[in-house]
């Protein structure tokens, strides 16, 4: 058995699927990729049993065959292969000849019999985005994840779809990260996707790409089809907080601020805080100054930047990180801040619109 096809296009195959494969596994089939020959196309399969990733390439051959593969040994031989093709051999004793011009490996493969199937998701509903916009609302939500294992629905995130509406939630108990995009389907209903899987999803879209992402899921299994991938996900069990009983309905405070400035500020307040030096920061909003001071071990830093502020004056304590990571994760230049005092929830928005909410619960400061 044999098969050509283009190095570039087999080496972006096997890295892509290789997300999928695990570092140790008791079926040891799945610490290689599956592959799978038919006439004209090359399937490349990688499975964890959490999740999935599966492509297929053109090559030119007739044959037909299944055989796993050292993920490592494949990626790595075929990089370095010269030449704009490559060829794949296997032989009756499960070995595979690499070869490209003069250059040529080999090494041993397994039989693919042990290598279990993917889950086969009978998509019950579907519905597709646009790519770069499931890929800016996984990096936008991604931060405020769980990694407390306790709670497992937590390490994942919420999509709740309904009325035409697509929202991306998550949340670790601290903070709330919630971005909305409209979609064309009209339906209701919620799952909750792992992290993993999302990463690897927003991993495998470009940036600038404006191609539709087509997701399908069931009770237990989600696929995202991505430009010939496929990422195939369990889904978490169990019952997501309501994030729209966290949103609050008013606001007494209102602060428009450069995003990039206050950022800065609490860039420098995080020179002085570390994991034995512990402090809030103060924050006293009013009179269109927003005046920032952190006092630790290490020393101290007070601060001030202008802002555009209505409503009443507050002084608000809170985590220098939490709120850090939610300005970075803010797309634009500046955000919109709404508080109702010192001891609710801090509420980031985009300057108009409420494409994103992220909340960060305060601290209460001594003084």
């Amino acid at each position: 058995m044999n098969f050509i096809c283009r190095k570039s296009e087999l080496s972006e195959a096997i890295s892509n699927v290789s997300r999928a494969v695990p570092q140790k596994s008791t079926i040891q089939a799945l610490e290689g990729i599956k592959v799978r020959v038919t006439p004209g196309t090359v399937e490349l399969t990688a499975y964890n049993l959490e999740m999935g990733i599966r492509t297929a390439i053109k090559a030119d051959t007739n044959d037909s065959c299944e055989f796993v593969v050292d993920a490592r040994l494949f990626s790595e031989f075929t990089k370095k292969m010269a030449g704009e093709d490559i060829t794949v051999e296997i032989d009756g004793n499960n070995t595979v000849r690499i070869s490209s011009e003069a250059a040529e490996c080999t090494f041993s493969v397994m039989s693919a019999e042990e290598y279990p199937d993917l889950p086969v998701v009978d998509s019950k509903r579907s519905f597709t985005v646009q790519q770069n916009i499931l890929r800016s609302m996984i990096n936008m939500t991604g931060y405020a994840v769980s990694q407390n294992e306790s709670k497992p629905i937590f390490t994942g995130e919420l999509f709740d779809i309904e009325g035409g509406t697509f929202t991306l939630v998550a949340i670790d108990g601290f903070r709330l990260a919630i971005r909305t995009e409209a979609i064309d389907n009209d339906e209701k209903f919620n799952f909750v996707v792992p992290k993993k899987a999302l990463q690897e999803v927003s991993t495998l879209i470009r940036e600038d790409s404006t191609e539709n992402c087509t997701i399908s899921v069931n009770d237990r299994h989600i696929i995202f089809e991505i430009n010939g991938f496929f990422v195939i996900s369990r889904l978490l069990e169990g019952a997501f907080h309501n994030y729209k009983m966290s949103i609050p309905n008013g606001h007494k405070t209102e602060i428009f601020v450069s995003k990039k400035d206050f950022s800065a500020c609490l860039e420098r307040c995080s020179l002085i805080i570390n994991e034995k030096n512990k402090a809030p920061v103060r924050c006293e909003i009013g009179g269109g100054v927003m005046k920032i001071s952190c006092k630790t071990g290490i020393g101290k830093v007070n601060d001030a930047i202008s802002a555009d502020i209505t409503g009443e004056t507050v002084t608000i304590g809170f985590n220098n990180r939490l709120v850090l990571e939610a300005l970075r994760a803010a797309e634009g230049d500046k955000v919109r801040i709404r508080l109702n005092g010192a001891m609710k929830v801090i509420e980031i928005l985009p300057p108009m619109g409420e494409s994103y909410i992220f909340l960060v619960m305060p601290i209460q400061l001594k003084n």
